[in-house]
């Protein structure tokens, strides 16, 4: 039997593995980049809390698996002190995220 232990901070997923595959399938589906509204629907759909699926996306942004563009067309990094204001209050609100009504889609690999 393998030994699964996280101890080591290297092994630890960064976002929720799930949610993320969720969400590129739906990117990858759509065939275009998603929108908030996306995510929304996602969240109701599969009854999955919309600050999960948003703080999974985030993170992928942070660590440039995701990318975030704005409505203007100009890339936007999210940066981890602007995800751990959104986060200040414990849980992402849709305050949190009304200025990020752009693109969002998995980063060219």
């Amino acid at each position: 039997m393998t030994d699964h232990n996280f101890d080591d901070e290297e092994q630890m997923p960064l976002w929720d593995v799930a949610l993320a595959a969720l969400v590129t399938e739906k990117c990858q589906n759509k065939n275009k980049p998603l929108h908030i509204a996306d995510f929304q629907q996602l969240s109701t759909k599969y009854a999955i809390r919309f600050d999960d699926i948003m703080d999974t996306v985030l993170r992928m942004v942070i660590h440039k698996k995701w990318v975030y563009t704005e409505a203007d067309g100009s890339v936007r990094q999210i940066t981890q002190d602007e995800f751990d204001t959104m986060h200040k209050g414990g849980r992402l609100v849709n305050s949190d995220l009304t200025e990020l009504d752009g693109n969002w889609s998995p980063a060219e690999q």
